[in-house]
């Protein structure tokens, strides 16, 4: 009975039946629908976390990680394809943004601070972390040339953008079947982490759950956040103007943190065990996948679903968000090893960059979404 009295994130799962409901009890309470799923998604994404930290112990560092980054990348994907479907192409970019820069920055940024106020210095495979850093820097490469098409070809490229981004995601999702090759088959060596202090304990830990059970708890941990995400997206406009906020900062900085909770609580927990394999490759993974396989899969999935199809034409700012974050990211990550500045420093930019976002004006969104439209029309 102490035990249930403790505080514990499971109490707020009580928000998950309250956002379920609320939409079909008070459909105009946009404010109170946002905030219930904003609760309702923390605890379960502890859970997500923890099922995700049993379920490497019995694949490796690298494919839990990219487990991990699947499933919880999962609440990311149904946003976006509930945007999608509604036509809210710029809402698509800004939450694909959010989630890039969130993983890279705030996620290992805090992993990096959590594990290294523990731990004078924590080390991982440098050559994975190489690896994992060059395909973020092509993924950067991937947003900036369908931008600068954009600008510098003027209204007469503008009809040519949507083919652009068509054959560009086709070159992104052709490279992340190559990375998946890459980690699970051929290096797979360079993905099964270094020995941790801690390894013996949380092997231990590991053992109570099994195979098929960490996969259960999973799954439904993940249908339920998904659900709740979908709730969440219908109230997301009204509860930013309730607020103050725009749009922009909304999607890039608020919908993205709460769709990383999943690997903000995995990645956080893994670096205080001293597992840096596992929580390096949640964080970095995670952003890869959002970048190489949703992205691309999202552009080809608008030619089948919403009004009209989707570029990759991405604002100025969600571009320079996204070159600073990874460049930031591999010059920390680049080494093998990891400390609490290094992480302080990640959060300082993301911080940073979510006041720019914040102070951002909604027209300059706005009048990159009017050009895009545009473009469209020709």
């Amino acid at each position: 009975m102490t035990k249930l009295l403790k505080p514990s994130l499971d109490w707020l799962l009580l928000f998950v039946p309250a956002t379920l409901l609320l939409p079909h009890l008070s459909p105009d309470s946009h404010v109170a629908i946002f905030v219930c799923a904003c609760l309702a998604i923390l605890p379960l994404a502890k859970w997500l976390g923890h099922a995700t930290e049993h379920l490497a112990s019995h694949t490796g560092e690298g494919v839990g990680g990219l487990l991990n980054a699947t499933f919880g990348n999962a609440a990311e994907l149904i946003i976006a394809f509930a945007a999608l479907r509604k036509g809210l192409h710029e809402v698509v970019k800004a939450s694909l943004t959010g989630s890039i820069i969130g993983n890279i920055l705030l996620v290992a940024g805090l992993a990096m601070l959590a594990g290294g106020l523990k731990y004078r210095t924590q080390v991982f495979q440098a050559a994975a972390a190489r690896a994992q850093s060059t395909l973020l820097t092509l993924a950067a490469i991937a947003l900036v040339i369908p931008a600068s098409f954009h600008h510098i070809a003027g209204p007469q490229g503008w009809p040519r953008e949507k083919d652009l981004s068509l054959e560009v995601s086709i070159v992104l999702l052709g490279v992340y079947v190559a990375s998946l090759v890459f980690t699970l088959v051929t290096h797979k060596e360079l993905f099964r982490g270094l020995p941790s202090s801690e390894d013996v304990e949380a092997g231990e830990q590991h053992a109570h759950w099994g195979l098929k059970k960490s996969i259960g708890v999973l799954s439904v941990a993940t249908f339920f956040i998904a659900w709740v995400s979908e709730t969440m997206v219908g109230s997301v406009e009204q509860a930013a103007h309730a607020f103050g906020m725009t749009s922009i900062f909304i999607g890039v900085i608020v919908v993205a943190v709460i769709g990383n909770a999943a690997e903000h609580s995995t990645a956080i927990l893994v670096a205080m065990k001293n597992r840096m394999d596992l929580s390096i490759s949640i964080a970095i993974g995670s952003s890869i996948q959002i970048a190489l396989f949703v992205a691309p899969l999202l552009v080809l999935a608008s030619y089948f679903i919403g009004p009209n199809p989707m570029d990759l034409v991405f604002t100025p700012a969600e571009v320079m968000a996204v070159v600073l974050a990874v460049f930031i990211t591999a010059q920390s990550a680049s080494d093998g090893e990891s400390n609490w500045l290094e992480g302080l420093m990640l959060l300082a930019v993301y911080v940073m960059l979510g006041i720019s976002f914040y102070f951002l004006p909604e027209v300059v969104n706005a009048g990159s979404a009017a050009a895009a439209h545009a473009g469209a029309g020709h």
